[in-house]
């Protein structure tokens, strides 16, 4: 009785000690994986969670707001009784506020706390857009496109290469190239959504309900992911090794701004700009277009889609060409393939396959309107002073827009066609394979004078 006892006190005394070892091993273990996906998690380098938020934030405010204008000016002139021409003055208004408050804006997101700015950016642009639902005259359009034009500055043209900039050492042009693809993908949604809801419920609801859907959206995605600089985080930028704040970053290279500014590669970018702008600009009248031949806004909002996801390709495809065969190649290959769809668009636009495959490779085109601007102005002048040159290259963006939207508005206007208007689109690309070529010529000039720190 007495060894059974004692048996049975050491077997529980066995079984005691192998539950108290099985009950480590699985905690160790657990621990072990804890620290395996914690390790795992810490290699996500936090420069893709800012590119995550620039993707949401530029492809809402672009693909949700700036390309979707040109699905409402026929709607609208209709039923107001607005000319073309008239109408589209308020492009030319918003791209002289563009010109006149970039140069501000680029000072004002260096001092002040980004977050703010962008948030306070996307309540001035998407506010502003839904406004336009409640308009009765054309100078609604006039008066609100002042603000949504100061607020788009901040979010959708100068937040995104800047954050790109302080944040990727390595892979610069596939970041670029994604946050282009953002408006590409979210435009390839909500375009044909706005169509619909133009055709289902008229134009004043929709232009109330994306203005809404883009804030409820945007202001929660800035206040979790942006963050301006890799040093706000204890970070480098993405490709150097990351190091405690108080280590101080590598010095950027470039040509100070001052210089820059004065030279002929800038002022060959500047008109590399201009006319990229223009052409990008017609996509603002691809609805007007599709409804001259005669397609219903249904149609008009599909073939935006379709331009949306030929952006949305051109932007990836863009990025990864300018990683592998550089920015200047990249540019001169994007303007020839351009002068297809153009061909298409004068010779078979009205067979519907066709058009929609034309639209689609122009919005391959234009993608590079958002990826090779500043990834042109990097590989000319370096990111030494890079914030102060490309706020200032932009200029050419704005005066584009100041001139060609409504010249191609009040041109459809008085000729009822859209012939002439791509025909020059096809001059201005072939003006750009020169300017790219004289841009990286002056360069060079920059680097044989010693200009280049």
């Amino acid at each position: 009785m007495m060894a059974d006892q004692l048996n049975y006190d050491n077997l529980s005394i066995v079984l005691l000690i192998m539950v108290l070892t099985l009950d480590h091993d699985i905690r160790f273990n657990n621990r072990n994986e804890e620290d395996n996906m914690t390790q795992h998690i810490k290699k996500i380098h936090y420069a893709w969670w800012v590119l995550l938020g620039i993707a949401l934030i530029v492809g809402l405010a672009k693909g949700g707001i700036m390309t979707a204008g040109g699905l409402f000016l026929t709607p609208v002139t209709q039923d107001l009784g607005i000319g073309m021409g008239s109408l589209t003055l308020y492009f030319s208004i918003s791209s002289i506020v563009t010109m006149l408050f970039l140069p501000i804006a680029g000072k004002l997101m260096s001092k002040y706390n980004i977050r703010i700015v962008l948030i306070i950016g996307i309540i001035l642009q998407a506010g502003s857009f839904a406004m336009f639902g409640l308009m009765n005259s054309v100078w609604g359009w006039y008066l609100f496109c002042i603000p949504m034009s100061i607020g788009s500055v901040f979010v959708a043209q100068m937040a995104g290469p800047i954050l790109i900039n302080n944040w990727f050492k390595k892979h610069n042009g596939l970041a670029m190239g994604i946050m282009v693809a953002s408006g590409g993908l979210f435009g390839a949604i909500l375009q044909p959504m706005a169509g619909n809801l133009i055709a289902s419920n008229g134009w004043r609801y929709t232009y109330i309900f994306l203005g809404l859907l883009v804030m409820a959206i945007v202001i929660p995605t800035v206040l979790l992911t942006i963050r301006m600089s890799p040093q706000q985080k204890g970070l480098q930028p993405l490709g150097i090794e990351e190091v405690k704040k108080d280590e101080k970053p590598l010095a950027a290279t470039g040509v100070k701004s001052s210089v820059a500014l004065k030279s002929s590669a800038f002022y060959w970018l500047l008109i590399f700009f201009f006319f990229v702008t223009s052409i990008g600009s017609f996509g603002q009248f691809v609805a007007p277009f599709a409804m001259n031949l005669g397609y219903n806004i249904s149609f008009a909002g599909s073939a935006m889609g379709g331009w949306q996801i030929g952006t949305l390709v051109g932007a990836i495809t863009f990025g990864i060409l300018t990683d592998k065969i550089g920015a200047r190649n990249t540019a001169i290959f994007a303007m020839i393939v351009g002068l297809v769809p153009v061909v298409m668009l004068i010779t078979v636009a009205t067979k519907p396959a066709m058009f929609n495959i034309a639209i689609a490779i122009f919005g391959f085109i234009v993608a590079s309107i958002g990826t090779l601007g500043p990834l042109l102005t990097t590989a000319l002048f370096g990111n030494k002073e890079y914030g102060q040159i490309y706020s200032t290259a932009v200029i050419g963006l704005a005066i584009a827009g100041m001139v060609a939207l409504p010249a191609y508005g009040y041109i459809a206007q008085l000729t009822g066609s859209y012939t002439s208007i791509l025909y020059a689109v096809a001059i201005m690309m072939i003006i750009n394979v020169i300017a790219v070529i004289f841009a990286f010529k002056g360069k060079k000039k920059l680097e044989a004078n010693g200009l280049w720190e």
